[in-house]
């Protein structure tokens, strides 16, 4: 019996293969609508642009944290944001020393797009992922490489636990890690699929003590800036990737707990998340669109702090989405006022042509929608 088990012991590693006939018409759906969301954000002026940089980077930020498990605040993402790209949002800095960092690696991989991936480079993100040396209450190897225990992905619980995948030992890691170095900063290949194996490799190589999954996304985002060759990136692929988190760890482990080279599985899951990143994108710019012409029709428009952070969180989340408008319980919650302050408050909103009352609502039930 062949005692190989994983993808990194085969004599062939890592000469991926892959089967192209699986995925042309994928490429040619994702250059479609590259070049049509390009046009888009080409015809909206700069504030906008800016805006949408914002909602696009936190969407980022946010959702590839949130595939590791950890849950970041939004206003403090916003706000590192604002801060570094000098966008105006209207609100007090709550920027962490999390938030900050993430940015930073972010912003580093897209604006940064040409510049050579080093292991300098890696170690830098890696600390700005984790400035205070711990994972919590973990203390971990901070920008450097990985101890000499086997790095395992591991679930179940204590007793019952299924190991599905063992990254290559600290022996080989530097060895690993110098040929990924070589092949990614070769730019005579760079592609989609380029960008799809990076990806997978920096999985499979594994080499931090924790980070690895938000580091392999902002290589991804990286290397589809520079296939673009634009310092901007207006789609989000950890969105996508979230929102299929299990299809995600799925395709990874059919193709690295195996002794076969062939990754077009994986290559295919790819693209077709980084084709539904795109089609997310170009519903998302009516999201910030529709902000944009909104403010812009009520920058007159005398109100209230409260009034600002309700209508700011119908229009972040998009009319469409906002299920059922707001009400006076809803409106209550998110301000932390009484019942008859956010009566009052909606009221005023709906003289002064911010809010409209939803057709069939009533009573006790009256809900509003935004007037646009």
């Amino acid at each position: 019996m062949d005692k190989k088990k994983w993808i990194w012991q085969h004599k062939d590693y890592p000469n991926f293969k892959y089967d192209i006939s699986k995925f042309i018409d994928i490429l040619l759906d994702i250059k479609y609508y590259q070049g049509l969301l390009d046009g888009i954000y080409k015809t909206i002026n700069e504030d906008e642009l800016s805006l949408a940089k914002l909602e696009t980077l936190t969407t980022e930020a946010i959702d590839t944290s949130a595939i590791e498990g950890e849950i970041l605040d939004r206003n403090s993402v916003r706000s590192s944001i604002s801060k570094k790209l000098d966008i105006e949002i209207n609100s007090k800095d709550s920027s962490t020393i999390q938030s900050d960092g993430l940015i930073d690696i972010l912003l580093d991989a897209t604006i940064n797009y040409d510049k050579e991936f080093t292991k300098d480079r890696l170690f830098g993100w890696h600390n700005a992922l984790f400035p205070r040396g711990y994972n919590f209450i973990t203390k971990i190897n901070i920008a450097d490489y990985r101890g000499t225990e086997d790095m395992q992905i591991v679930s179940g619980c204590i007793g019952k636990e299924k190991v599905h995948y063992v990254a290559p030992p600290r022996e080989i890691l530097e060895d690993e890690m110098d040929k990924f170095f070589r092949w990614l900063n070769n730019d005579d290949d760079l592609s989609l699929v380029k960008v799809a194996i990076a990806h997978l490799w920096f999985v499979i190589i594994h080499p931090m003590d924790d980070g690895n999954g938000r580091i392999t996304r902002a290589i991804t985002d990286m290397l589809l800036s520079a296939e673009a060759k634009q310092s901007y990136k207006m789609y989000s692929i950890s969105q996508a990737i979230k929102e299929d988190k299990k299809g995600y760890y799925d395709a990874l482990e059919k193709v690295t707990a195996t002794c076969s080279t062939d990754i077009t599985l994986w290559i295919e899951w790819f693209l077709n998340t980084l084709l539904k990143a795109l089609k997310n994108a170009l519903a998302n710019i009516n999201i910030v669109l529709q902000k944009t012409i909104f403010w812009d029709k009520h920058k007159q428009t005398i109100l209230n702090k409260r009034q600002i952070k309700v209508l700011n969180k119908m229009l972040d989340i998009g009319t469409d989405n906002f299920k059922g408008g707001i009400n006076t319980r809803k409106y209550a919650s998110i301000t932390k006022v009484s019942k008859p302050t956010a009566s009052i408050d909606i009221k005023d909103l709906v003289q002064k042509g911010c809010l409209v009352q939803i057709e069939d609502t009533k009573g006790r039930n009256i809900s509003y929608e935004l007037c646009t």
